[in-house]
């Protein structure tokens, strides 16, 4: 059964985006089938492997129950990499939730039909702690967490991790933390020294062994609709993020 893993951390440009289309499909290179789910309204992650397909069944639809997680499902160009698209409907979609009964637990039933045929499914969450970034807790067995190795990286971090321990507690008892991930790591930076240490003593050995660097070629790639593997694989980012995929395999064999 493929592995799902919540890209989450409700502090904005932290890298969420960045980092679950670049793991995705480093992992996918890697010979491991990947299904990504876009779950954040501004769509970023859908354009960031180049789907820019209009008026076609999304995330919205699945989660109001207007449409099959079949239908929902895209394969993009990218090796061993599927899709299920967001649009901007979701950003309505909390409202219509609150009056479901099984509202946090919609994700979670329409994969388990589709789980087999994957490796990992990855869900890049919004920047919120709403219904739906609690409909990807439920639904999945872990959580990586993007951290700016800036001075307020730690800022609402307590807020996210006791979010993860009530989602466990009332609705998923196998969830855990699957990793730290630093972000915009720049070693030329006492502070970004100083962060790392910080983050390093709250989460201890959850950190993962890579940083992700400031790289442009990063910032880049998401305006031609590649991950950095297929816009620039000479790349110190996409060396990262290869590197931490195979660090994200190891720790799951």
């Amino acid at each position: 059964m493929g592995k799902v893993i919540s890209i989450a951390n409700q502090k904005g440009g932290v890298g969420k985006t960045t980092s679950a289309v670049n793991i995705a499909a480093s992992l996918g290179v890697q010979d491991k089938k990947i299904l990504i789910i876009d779950i954040d309204p501004q769509g970023n992650t859908t354009s960031g492997v180049g789907f820019y397909k209009k008026d076609v069944l999304s995330i919205y639809n699945l989660l109001i129950g207007t449409a099959k997680i079949e239908d929902v499902i895209f394969q993009t160009e990218f090796k061993n990499l599927d899709l299920i698209p967001c649009s901007i409907q979701l950003a309505g979609a909390e409202i219509e939730l609150v009056e479901m009964d099984d509202r946090v637990y919609r994700l979670r039933k329409a994969l388990a039909h589709i789980k087999g045929k994957y490796d990992y499914i990855i869900i890049d969450c919004p920047p919120s702690l709403g219904i739906i970034t609690l409909n990807a807790l439920v639904a999945s067995n872990s959580v990586l967490i993007p951290m700016q190795c800036e001075y307020y990286a730690l800022e609402g971090i307590s807020q996210l991790i006791n979010t993860i321990r009530t989602v466990k507690r009332m609705y998923n008892p196998i969830i855990d933390i699957e990793g730290v991930l630093l972000t915009m790591h720049d070693t030329r930076l006492n502070l970004t020294n100083q962060v790392v240490d910080e983050i390093k003593k709250f989460f201890n050995n959850k950190v993962y062994k890579t940083p992700i660097p400031r790289n442009v070629r990063l910032s880049e790639a998401p305006s031609h609709g590649q991950p950095v593997h297929y816009y620039d694989k000479s790349s110190k980012g996409n060396k990262a993020y290869h590197n931490l995929a195979e660090e994200i395999i190891e720790e799951n064999k």
